[in-house]
């Protein structure tokens, strides 16, 4: 194979063997929030965390169609487990639950804990341990009170953030790191994509909100736990319906968008800034849910697909690895311990994650932060009305930037916060493109006549 090769590995079909059973699902919530640990996502931020502002949630969705099943997790994280706790979740899911997909996500909330995929010790830290049996359990939970759903999704506008790469006209890049007076930039998706899952009565169980936006209204400054204004959105959603429906955040193509009172100090009323962006998205998002109409599935299916990308490293690596250690010290081997600690690896192994719901709702999942163009192109170029890209899931690998933005340069597109080669967010783009393709059957492994 040539370079970058797609090796398209691990393909699951999901479509249920059984008719005339109902889509089925089940939720769960658990408290995750660990003790006082070195915090995620500052640089500058070197104190440990000192106590909590609001607690950090799993949120669990399991489905089911016919004999099969997929767990849904989202995280109020800066960024999903290493690789090692996510097998480990993912046996222990699927020894007790039968399930046969996992989707995990991070909302990218910069006021939770630290999380490598390799630790000095060479074990995980007793909390995150502690966090994948509680995941673990929240899954049995979802597994355990499986309803009988209809489904229906809708769609909504808000502009809670913006793109913080400025492209100026003489093409040069500057970075505006916070935009408290609201000034235009491009591109950015003010699309609010909703999901909504009702019980056969009518009453709403669960609703899913996607919108890609960074969670850092608040700053290294501060120093305790938050969900930042995820959290907000969350809460105000489930409080706007009397059944109380379980309000699960799918985090976007946030690479390159920033909330408008990005990184405001404590000082400067960032809780109340955290809770207006908050509230802005959830009042959309409840008023989009409110006028979605849920239907049953005649024939529901679930498509699942895992599909495995070998990547080699955008730079030259040994250059790499020098120039860290210069800028960072040797503790930047602990963010960077897959590709750098000692013996460099040139190739990175990135799963990209498609799912299809009754054969109308598409999901592409891409492991690491990807920029907001991404996500509007999916939209476009997906065969379903109802196309869905999810960042930070099934693993992280920092920044994905478009070529065009590569070529630009600036923060997260040209610098040592991406380090994947090249044109590895438009292959996984056309990686889920083909898979929806063959999961609603438009594509054949035979030539014509």
């Amino acid at each position: 194979m040539n370079r970058g090769a797609v090796l398209l590995l691990c393909a699951l079909s999901l479509a249920s063997p059984l008719r005339g059973a109902g889509l089925k699902a089940g939720v769960a919530r658990v408290d995750i929030t660990p003790p006082g640990l070195p915090m995620y996502g500052y640089a500058d931020r070197t104190q440990p965390a000192t106590g909590t502002l609001d607690p950090l949630y799993a949120r669990v969705l399991v489905l089911e169609a016919g004999e099969r099943r997929m767990a849904l997790v989202t995280l109020d994280l800066g960024r999903v487990f290493g690789p090692a706790s996510l097998a480990r979740l993912r046996e222990s899911v699927q020894k007790s639950s039968g399930i046969s997909a996992l989707l995990i996500t991070a909302s990218h909330t910069h006021a939770g804990p630290n999380i490598l995929d390799e630790y000095p010790s060479g074990e995980p830290p007793a909390w995150e341990s502690a966090a994948i049996d509680k995941i673990g359990g929240a899954v049995r939970e979802a597994a355990r009170q499986m309803k009988e759903v209809r489904l229906g999704t809708g769609n909504g506008r808000v502009y809670i953030g913006y793109n913080r790469r400025r492209v100026n006209p003489d093409g040069t890049v500057t970075m505006l790191w916070q935009n408290p007076s609201r000034i235009t930039t491009a591109p950015v998706d003010p699309r609010v994509g909703v999901i909504r899952l009702d019980t056969t009565d009518g009453k709403p169980f669960a609703i899913l909100v996607n919108y890609a936006c960074h969670p850092v209204v608040f700053g290294p400054d501060n120093l305790r736990y938050s969900a930042d204004f995820v959290g907000v959105m969350c809460d105000r959603v489930e409080k706007s319906f009397d059944s109380r429906p379980l309000c699960l955040f799918l985090q976007g193509a946030a690479g390159d968008i920033n909330p408008y009172d990005a990184t405001t100090p404590l000082a400067q009323d960032a809780v109340k800034k955290r809770d207006w962006t908050g509230e802005q998205l959830g009042q959309e998002a409840a008023l989009v849910a409110r006028a979605v109409r849920t239907e049953s599935a005649a024939k529901p299916t679930l498509d699942f697909a895992e599909d495995l990308l070998t990547v080699p490293i955008r730079w030259n690596t040994e250059k790499f690895r020098q120039g860290l250690l210069a800028k960072y010290g040797p503790q930047v081997f602990e963010d960077h311990a897959d590709m750098l600690r000692d013996s460099p690896r040139r190739d990175l192994s990135m799963t990209v994650t498609t799912v299809l719901i009754n054969k109308q709702i598409a999901l592409l999942g891409m492991p690491g932060e990807p920029f907001v163009d991404f996500q509007i192109n999916w939209r476009d170029r997906c065969p379903v009305r109802n196309a869905f890209l999810v960042g930070y899931a099934n693993g992280y690998y920092d920044y994905i930037p478009t070529v065009r933005a590569a070529s630009e340069g600036g923060y997260g597109a040209g610098d040592s916060n991406t380090y994947v080669e090249l044109g590895t967010g438009e292959r996984m783009v056309e990686v889920g493109l083909t898979r929806v393709y063959e999961m609603l059957g438009r594509l054949s492994d035979e030539p014509e006549d």
